[in-house]
């Protein structure tokens, strides 16, 4: 079955068909770094990264970037506000962005640019544009440059929206506009904001408006077309909308499919640090959830739809991944661990289906149940076919419990060798209890494990142990 993506441009599910013949390239609008992620931008990370994961499975070449917005308005107002440099702020935020993807088996992208670092690209495409009649230079001494929205007929396409419904672009006074809707393409130097955010350019000294950032890198690293775009629904409008508009009339194919997730809400409305509703992976660990529970949470869900976040819902998710990662460790102390082998054809169908995450994890659950089966009935050949088929389809999810990133050898758990050599240590000391039949310091230490968050399940094979509630 050939891989079909709901495409938004067209408002359709349809075959997926790459611009060059074995490879892909996809650009993932990434983080603005005025403030550290919260789960709402980490759940585009994930889903994403599954794309990604299902695109390598297929056999494609994908060329992956994922850009970082470090120069921008809210930037800006934190440095003034904070009364710091706004490249101290962002290189900050970055590092706990990319420590949160490494906690969650986010793959790293093939290339991670910032803004900054693309302003003369960005410089090229104005003049371009300018050029081409859909750009001019404010005549209000500002220094600013816009987008002439009017000049472009399709501008609207990918939103469904009409331009005589649309209001003032908002992100800069409309004095110096000729139509409100125009959108700032360069923005100059503003005696209120901070002296050194600023580069030298032909309409004078100032920095770049957030949309025409997003074409510069796209072109830069992806070409002048290129397969797909990626982000936030949110993002459609205006973001989305503006760099198409920007990045065609400026001669650029652009992109051929535009595929956006859902959002993350919280008490009904969007996640985010405005709205004062942000959680982050420190409190999802304060809940006892660990990082490759709340990735599958985010997996299970198909990425187009909305997810309403409640703790009981995500404890629920974490619980069903512990079932299934029992399930794995029991197999594997049963039949050796092996390697993912090949995928159920009912998995690969329905992640050919627009990723289709919900049914490929039925079909996931269709082959646990059986594996469970042989393993209560000692059938080890049929253990050992489900663990590997298990294992396959948990690895295009990316959250096989035995991928080196969960077990410690990758970027997962950076503190899983402590927490073993520690554990083993404690079950040492407990194993000696029960040697001399002195049950209750043995049950002493178990009781302490497990009020550290540690279960302890003995088995035939020995004790194993396993962070979070024992079901």
């Amino acid at each position: 079955m050939t891989l079909r993506l709901y495409d938004t441009a067209t408002r359709t599910v349809r075959d997926f068909v790459p611009r060059e013949a074995g490879k892909v390239g996809v650009y993932l609008c990434g983080l603005t770094l005025q403030a550290p992620p919260h789960i709402g931008h980490l759940r585009s990370g994930v889903n994403y990264d599954v794309l990604r994961r299902w695109l390598l499975a297929k056999g494609f070449e994908v060329t992956f970037i994922r850009n970082l917005t470090d120069i921008d308005d809210k930037l800006l107002v934190k440095s003034c506000e904070q009364e710091r440099p706004f490249w101290s702020i962002a290189y900050a935020n970055e590092l706990v962005l990319a420590a949160a993807y490494r906690s969650l088996n986010v793959l790293p992208p093939t290339y991670e640019p910032r803004a900054t670092g693309h302003v003369p690209e960005m410089h090229e495409l104005i003049a371009a544009l300018i050029e081409r009649g859909h750009a001019y230079p404010a005549t209000d001494g500002s220094g600013d440059v816009y987008f002439d929205v009017a000049s472009w007929p399709a501008y609207g396409e990918l939103s469904g929206q009409s331009p005589a419904d649309m209001q003032s672009a908002g992100d800069a006074p409309d004095r110096g506009k000729r139509d409100p809707r125009d959108f700032a393409l360069w923005k100059g130097a503003k005696p209120d904001e901070p002296a050194d955010a600023y580069w030298p350019s032909p309409w004078g000294r100032g920095r770049p408006g957030w949309h025409i950032e997003c074409s510069a890198m796209c072109w830069r690293y992806l070409g002048a077309e290129f397969d797909i775009h990626g982000g936030g629904l949110d993002l459609t409008f205006p973001h989305h909308e503006n760099e198409i508009a920007q990045s065609k009339a400026a001669g650029l194919p652009f992109a051929r499919y535009w595929v956006h997730h859902g959002l993350l809400s919280l008490g009904g409305a969007k996640m985010g640090k405005s709205a004062g509703n942000a959680l982050d992976l420190a409190y999802v660990a304060s809940l006892g959830v660990r990082p490759v529970e709340l990735r599958y949470y985010f997996a299970a869900a198909h990425y187009r739809s909305r997810i309403d976040y409640t703790e009981d819902a995500l404890r629920e998710s974490a619980t069903a991944y512990r079932r299934i990662e029992g399930f794995v460790q029991r197999a594997a102390e049963l039949v050796g661990a092996g390697t993912p082998g090949e995928l159920p054809a009912a998995f690969t169908a329905a992640m050919d289906d627009d990723l289709n995450t919900s049914a490929a994890l039925a079909v996931l659950h269709d082959v646990l149940r059986d594996g469970n089966t042989a393993l209560a009935g000692g059938d080890d050949v049929t253990v050992r076919t489900a663990l590997a088929a298990v294992r396959a389809m948990l690895d295009i999810l990316g959250v096989d419990p035995l991928d080196a990133a969960w077990t410690g050898g990758g970027c997962g758990d950076d503190l899983r060798g402590v927490v073993d050599s520690l554990v083993a240590l404690a079950l040492e000391q407990r194993a000696q209890a029960r040697g001399r039949k002195d049950w209750a310091a043995a049950d002493a230490v178990r009781d302490q494990l497990k009020q550290a968050g540690v279960v302890v399940e003995d088995t035939p094979q020995g004790p194993r142990w396993t962070i979070g509630e024992q079901d």
